[in-house]
């Protein structure tokens, strides 16, 4: 665990996510949580030492499994985006058995307990910007979409200290599953300006860095556009933007262990930016039809 600014605390040695705790003094403000029992277990003993009264608030950067599933091992009220909410209530309860699947083949030890894994609920959620005055901190998570409809980013402004979640990842595949890129791309801009005090950015996976590990994320997801755009311009179907898996794998080291999960997972973000460009080449379209008609009725009547 590394404080990485007064009463901030980072940990990024567990499996799927990087954490945090915000000290306050009326308790602690966790941001993310391990989605591994023994990773929870752990994370929750080292929290313990740095405030053993209470945890306040659980907050969840967006609403990917691995950040969300590890809220059962943590007796504390969660905050998410509303999108979150509504994705979590839809579950009814239980998450979807492929998911319990997916963190048991990377850790049978844990069947036993991710077995008996709930789904938490946030029982607070906002839709744009929520600012939090609790213990002598200012806490403001921003809607800032991207690798989900729901990501948001947690800023301590007084520490120039910004959690991002997956919108920023070091030395990883950005996670595209649910990713709307265009809007990833401009939330990235937004960081790099000036005016967005960040000094510190905590990324979602990989060592706490700065503002310039946007742009090996900005890079990778404009060129992944650009290929995307190409096969949809060129009328190819969904299917053949597996092809580019290849071309883009070598982007990022991959382990062997982890090599056929990262395939699979950048196959399918693929195909859901096939499908996100395939949209916006649609409403262009239907824009310059009502610009055509526009323009005709305008003779018509002249």
């Amino acid at each position: 665990m590394e404080q990485i600014a007064p009463g901030i605390y980072v940990e990024t040695s567990y499996r799927a996510v990087n954490v945090g705790a915000i000290v306050t003094d009326r308790g602690l403000i966790v941001v993310d949580v391990p989605p591994f029992p023994t990773d929870a277990r752990r994370w929750r003993l080292r929290l313990a030492q740095l405030n053993p009264s209470r945890i306040l608030f659980v907050i969840n950067t967006d609403g990917h499994r691995d950040r969300v599933m590890g809220n059962h091992w943590f007796d504390a009220p969660v905050i998410a985006h509303e999108t979150v909410g509504e994705k979590l209530r839809s579950y009814n309860g239980a998450f979807p058995q492929a998911f319990i699947d997916a963190l048991v083949a990377r850790d049978p030890e844990a069947a036993e307990d991710l077995a008996h894994v709930r789904v938490v609920v946030p029982e607070v959620t906002f839709s744009r910007k929520l600012t939090l005055h609790i213990g002598g901190r200012t806490v403001v998570l921003m809607h800032m979409p991207g690798p989900t409809s729901g990501s948001i980013w947690v800023m301590c402004p007084t520490e120039a200290v910004v959690f991002t979640g997956a919108s920023v990842v070091c030395g990883v595949h950005p996670n595209l599953m649910e990713a709307e890129t265009k809007a990833w791309l401009e939330s990235l801009v937004e960081l790099r300006r000036d005016r967005f005090r960040a000094r510190i950015v905590v990324p979602g996976r990989g060592p706490i860095t700065d503002k310039s590990a946007t742009e090996p994320v900005s890079n990778y997801l404009r060129q992944i556009r650009t290929r995307v755009r190409s096969l949809v311009q060129a009328g190819r179907p969904r299917s053949e933007a597996a092809s580019l898996v290849a071309e883009f794998l070598p982007l990022f080291p991959i382990s062997e262990e982890t090599r056929d999960r990262t395939q699979r997972r950048l196959k399918t973000g693929l195909e859901r930016v096939y499908e996100e460009i395939k949209a916006e080449f649609s409403k262009e379209a239907k824009a310059e039809n009502l610009k055509a008609v526009k323009k005709g009725e305008g003779e018509e009547k002249r």
